[in-house]
């Protein structure tokens, strides 16, 4: 797959993530609840595998990105375990808190993933780039 097909892939990714996210408003509790479970479980796959090419390319791949990985999995794990902890309790007084707390996870989130495009694209313009002076190079 062509590393412009990857960005593609992750514009569309993204679009499909913002009309859920506005959607969200309008759907009742339960399915709410539901797409919120399928969307832990999905965003916990990506970091599954993400963690696991880090571990299969760390040989191959710069020490620095496979930290990143990393770091991002344990603090995925770690933000997940404390946003379960906040949901146990059951007090009025906390649902806000709660709420706060997931808002500023989600923010967060977003922000790495806005990093995360903006590294993306300028790895694939460096790939293309690096490839088209290797190309001159064979024909000099």
């Amino acid at each position: 797959m062509a590393l412009s097909d990857r960005l593609a892939e992750l514009a569309k990714r993204a679009k499909e993530a913002e009309d859920r996210g506005r959607a969200a408003s309008n759907t009742a509790r339960e399915e709410l609840r539901s797409e919120v479970d399928h969307a832990s479980k999905a965003a916990q796959q990506k970091a599954d595998e993400l963690q696991q090419r880090g571990e299969a390319a760390q040989a191959q791949a710069s020490n620095w990105w496979a930290g990143v990985q990393s770091d991002w999995a344990k603090h995925i794990t770690t933000a997940r375990e404390q946003i379960a902890a906040k949901k146990a309790k059951a007090d009025a007084d906390s649902a806000q808190l709660d709420a706060d707390l997931a808002a500023s996870y989600a923010d967060d989130a977003v922000d790495f993933a806005l990093g995360a495009v903006e590294e993306a694209e300028y790895a694939v313009l460096d790939a293309i780039l690096a490839q088209k002076d290797a190309d001159d190079m064979a024909m000099s």
